[in-house]
């Protein structure tokens, strides 16, 4: 029985520390668009940092979202968004990523989008948010998210991006009772079993 114990101690402890570091993901490309919701499509994952031992790079696969609706300006003139749309990130399984959805959420709390102005009139947009969502590996994740646009004479409801951040928190909220009741009594049930067979 100790040893059954030490078991589903090891693998909760395993499991916990799985979900406990940061994942980072880098795209580029792809444009944001958009006025009183903005959009980003056709942006490459480019690189992934957090997964494995060391930083994969290369054609990874997509990120996209659409924010919530344009709720106000700021005191500064940047836009808040509301919370709601959507954020996904997809891999498409080279070097090691998983081939599919990664992470799907929405923005919870306001997005800013903020303006610099260069001395030569050009502007730069960034957007900062947070979103929380689902892992492909189970449980629920918050990230927070930037995405730098290219320079531009302006904005006019679609510019190009430069580059965007997103950096995934891997701590999963508790899981419901049931589920943990569910994973320690398949456990126990396994590890009376292997104990059953090795006195046979």
């Amino acid at each position: 029985m100790k040893r059954t114990a030490q078991m589903v101690l090891a693998v909760l402890a395993l499991s916990t520390m799985a979900l406990a570091n940061s994942v980072d993901f880098t795209n580029g490309g792809g444009r944001l668009t958009g006025t009183s919701t903005l959009s980003l499509s056709g942006s490459q994952l480019v690189a992934v940092e957090g997964l494995g031992p060391h930083q994969e790079r290369g054609d990874l696969g997509t990120v996209s979202f659409t924010t919530g609706s344009l709720n106000s300006l700021g005191p500064h003139g940047e836009e808040i968004f509301d919370s709601g749309g959507s954020f996904v990130i997809a891999g498409n399984g080279r070097q090691g990523i998983h081939d599919g959805t990664i992470f799907h959420g929405c923005f919870v709390g306001p997005a800013t989008l903020t303006k610099v102005t260069f001395a030569n009139g050009e502007v730069q947009f960034t957007l900062r948010g947070t979103v929380t969502g689902r892992w492909y590996g189970g449980g629920i994740v918050t990230a927070k998210i930037e995405q730098l646009t290219a320079k531009a004479d302006s904005f006019g409801g679609s510019i190009a991006v430069l580059s965007g951040d997103t950096q995934l928190q891997c701590k999963t909220v508790p899981p419901e009772p049931g589920t943990l009741a569910l994973l320690g009594t398949g456990l126990v049930s396994l590890g009376a079993l292997l104990r059953f067979k090795a006195k046979a």
